[in-house]
């Protein structure tokens, strides 16, 4: 080898020793490719009895991520907004026909929202929702707001067709129209899921986003391609989240954040006291003009208590006299948001070997904290009462129970000995 090529060979080397330090220090790497090093998911590969790989157990890390989110929520005290009313804006443009998400954009999209909507109205029993379309350059209203998740799903899955090119501007209108007619105590609340790379807008939709600030109309996106500024420029100005995909299992997490209750907005958290209808279920074979639909039903829904008018769902309002119409058990489910269980604690490595000694099974579900060859797993406790729960247990405590099965053990068992 000639001298000129030796050069030119340690030259080459370099170069690559210099790639390989930007490569670790993460400087040559984008923002997706460094989140994929740095959770070095190979690393977790195990192969079992017969040298087949093992499926990856994510649960530590799903669980790990609800923490974070469970411990910023619950990190200050402050008022929520209980009474939202939400318009779900999805672009059913043709972007939303690409397959980078399979099967296409437009199905990921559809399924995310079903689920969002059943999850939406768990955790807001006392607000509405309705559906907003972009497709071909106009906003469609697919559903006006309301209670029921079956009658949303329905009419969503009946119109998923993507064409032409998506109007933001047109959307963010026909939202501010429908948003301005709810009460004043209500939230108003946009989320958006965009796929198009572009907005085909007929006037200055900057004029638009300067009357949903006004308004009070929070508004959020999210991104399924690429980040917008005029996306970005929207949520600032209106106090929304924006944020772009990485993959299905980002955009879930992202969908899924805007479920709680968000906090109050100040103007709006100063009403105190909301007048409110308890009606009672309507016999079941009397026929009668539903105000909801404008047309006669036999037997079913609920009685106004305020002018007697017949409507099909709670919660609403009565459209002939104006009264929010709610049931008791609407409140009782809101109450969790008020005042929320306390974070469990993460049980230390050096506490975790003294469950062999101590609390050899889950106080929820029963089931052994001990993984096979009597491995301590990975477990938390609650700081009032001290029993210890699977991490299973834990999500489904703060998630869906809002109530600690250790403490309510012991409040009963102290009233039942009092009682004695």
């Amino acid at each position: 080898m000639s001298r000129k090529e030796s050069n030119s060979e340690q030259l080459r080397f370099n170069r690559e020793e210099e790639e390989d330090d930007d490569d670790a220090d993460g400087g040559g790497l984008g923002a997706w490719e460094r989140a994929y090093a740095d959770e070095r998911s190979w690393e977790s590969l195990q192969e079992d009895e017969s040298g087949l790989l093992r499926p990856i157990d994510n649960k530590t890390l799903y669980h790990a991520q609800y923490r974070r989110r469970l411990r910023t929520a619950t990190a200050t005290r402050i008022q929520k907004g209980l009474i939202r009313y939400l318009y779900v804006v999805i672009d059913l443009s043709r972007a939303a026909g690409e397959m980078d998400y399979k099967p296409s954009r437009m199905i990921v999209v559809a399924r995310l929202v079903e689920r969002f909507i059943r999850e939406f109205f768990d955790q807001n029993p006392l607000s509405q929702i309705g559906l907003v379309t972009l497709k071909d350059g106009v906003a469609h209203c697919l559903t006006d707001l309301g209670g029921s998740p079956e009658s949303h799903i329905k009419a969503l899955m009946g119109k998923l067709a993507s064409s032409g090119d998506a109007s933001l501007q047109n959307g963010l209108d026909l939202v501010h129209s429908l948003l301005n007619q709810i009460p004043t105590y209500g939230h108003r609340e946009v989320l958006i899921l965009y796929s198009a790379l572009s907005t085909c807008d007929p006037g200055d939709i900057m004029e638009t986003i300067k009357k949903c600030k006004t308004s009070k109309i929070r508004c959020s996106v999210i991104g399924l391609s690429a980040e917008l500024y005029i996306c970005k420029y929207l949520c600032q100005e209106t106090g929304g989240l924006y944020s772009v995909a990485l993959d299905e299992s980002h955009l879930k997490e992202l969908v899924f954040e805007h479920a709680p209750p968000p906090p109050a907005i100040a103007e709006f958290a100063v009403a105190n006291l909301i007048k409110m209808g308890f009606p009672q279920r309507a016999a079941e074979g009397a026929i009668s003009i539903c105000a909801c639909h404008k047309e006669a039903k036999v037997g079913g829904g609920f009685t106004c208590p305020r002018c007697k008018a017949r409507i099909c769902e709670l919660p609403t309002e009565c459209q002939i006299c104006g009264l929010t119409l709610v049931s008791s058990p609407h409140l009782a489910r809101s109450y969790h948001h008020l005042f929320p269980i306390t974070p469990f604690d993460d049980v230390p490595p050096s506490m975790i070997t003294d469950l062999r000694n101590l609390q050899r099974s889950c106080f929820g579900c029963q089931q052994s904290l001990l993984n096979p060859g009597n491995i301590p797993a990975a477990c938390v406790s609650c700081p009032k009462c001290k029993q210890r729960f699977c991490l299973d247990c834990d999500i489904y405590i703060h998630e869906s129970l809002h109530n600690c099965p250790g403490c309510e053990s012991f409040r009963h068992s102290k009233s039942t000995g009092a009682e004695g």
